[in-house]
């Protein structure tokens, strides 16, 4: 009898993770706009989000320790549960005085939650999947994460300007609570691993072994994870302040409007990513891992018809449709590498060390994202009228990064072959 790919659990953290992602994506969308609405100041947004990254950055480790040695189905109950009282919390007290650093603090904790979080969703795999089907799997995971954000910031964009932020914050409750009920009927596979002496020790210990797998045992997965970095740190952090600061503030479109718009302009985002978890799914018998730098180089060739846009139309509907279309083609190409790079760590990482590697993973891909988003809020700030040079050099950075992985993505082609 032939298999199935996927297990009843399987589905269940499948469809708990649409509920959850889709519930982040709609918070995260709206907390920032809105900061941004009553501000209107691109660095103070910057600013903000590149605080937010940090409990992320902090905690994704922390998340892949106790992935591999707590129960993975109680860390997603809690944290879901834990997610939707942080947001309940900032409902009730979102009319105080000190709104930027209500805003901040909210947001730490939301991205630092979810980087404790992931981790023992991508370490599950391993436990409900067969190595056969990895590529797979983590294509639906991938597909999952796009879905939820290509509707997340449509319907938090079509809420916020119709209603405000307060349905869109009980939206989000709901979406928490019952991704949380949902989990409460998983069952993973779990092996409880000797604590050791102590959790500091322990959790240095077990961090110190990832890191010892990667630089020792797997370096192509140091190599790549540097490229990741600088990628993030010149390509991802622009996306992420470019959209919402050009599209309410710059392009000159009447306001409630101009929110609808970037929430269209996010789902179009996020439907890129799901059109590359997609392919990435279908073609998975096709794709060779030495050609993942052809991705990432056509990822940031498309930056520079959305500079080119800017610099002739600097207000109006044509830069908002080449930034649009562009940020499509960019999240389908680097969907498709995020896939292959990780079934390629599954498959080559022990089951004890898995949740530590993808933290580790996590954590230094996500580590130039503050200073990218801080650098880019900046930037916009002071090339007021002159946005395109900033997109430019975004651009000219990335295609710089992009190219220079040749031999980055050769070890990976010996790596697999080995």
């Amino acid at each position: 009898m032939k298999q199935k790919p996927f297990s009843r659990d399987f589905i269940l953290v499948i469809i708990g993770q649409i509920i959850s992602l889709s519930g982040n994506a709609i918070i995260r969308f709206a907390l920032p706009l809105y900061l941004l609405n009553q501000t209107g100041s691109s660095a103070l947004y910057g600013a903000v989000t590149a605080c937010a990254f940090l409990p992320a950055i902090l905690l994704s480790p922390v998340g892949g320790i106790v992935a591999d040695r707590i129960s993975k189905k109680n860390i997603m109950v809690l944290l879901d549960f834990f997610t939707a009282a942080v947001i309940l919390a900032f409902s009730l007290l979102m009319q105080t005085d000190h709104l930027v650093l209500l805003l901040t603090v909210t947001l730490m904790l939301l991205y630092g939650i979810s980087g404790a979080y992931q981790p023992s969703v991508q370490a599950a795999v391993p436990a409900l999947v067969h190595p056969d089907h990895f590529m797979a799997a983590n294509s639906v995971i991938n597909m999952v994460s796009s879905l939820s954000s290509l509707l997340g910031p449509v319907l938090g964009g079509i809420l916020y300007s119709a209603y405000g932020l307060e349905p869109v914050l009980l939206v989000c409750i709901i979406c928490f609570v019952l991704s949380a009920v949902m989990e409460l009927f998983l069952k993973i596979p779990f092996q409880r691993q000797a604590a050791g002496s102590g959790l500091i020790k322990t959790a240095c210990a077990d961090f110190s072994k990832s890191i010892r797998f990667i630089r020792k045992e797997k370096p192509v997965i140091g190599s790549v994870l540097l490229i990741s970095c600088a990628i993030n740190l010149f390509l991802s952090s622009m996306i992420l302040v470019a959209l919402p600061y050009l599209i309410t503030e710059v392009f000159d479109i009447e306001a409630a409007l101009a929110n609808r718009l970037y929430g269209f302009a996010q789902g179009a985002l996020a439907a890129g990513g799901l059109t590359g978890g997609i392919c990435a799914g279908v073609f998975a018998d096709r794709l060779n891992i030495e050609k993942s730098r052809k991705l990432i180089t056509a990822a940031t060739l498309c930056v520079f018809p959305t500079g080119a846009a800017l610099a002739l139309f600097s207000t109006g509907m044509i830069p908002y449709f080449a930034l649009t279309a562009c940020c499509f083609f960019i999240l389908l190409l680097s969907s498709v590498f995020t896939v292959q790079m990780m079934s390629f760590v599954q498959t080559e990482t022990p089951q004890h060390l898995i949740g530590k590697v993808i933290a580790v993973i996590f954590t230094f891909s996500m580590c130039a994202q503050p200073l990218g988003n801080a650098l880019y809020g900046l930037l916009f700030e002071l090339c007021r009228g002159y946005e395109y040079m900033v997109v430019f050099f975004s651009g000219i950075m990335s295609l710089i990064i992009a190219l220079s992985a040749g031999n980055v993505f050769h070890k990976f082609k010996s790596s697999a072959a080995a």
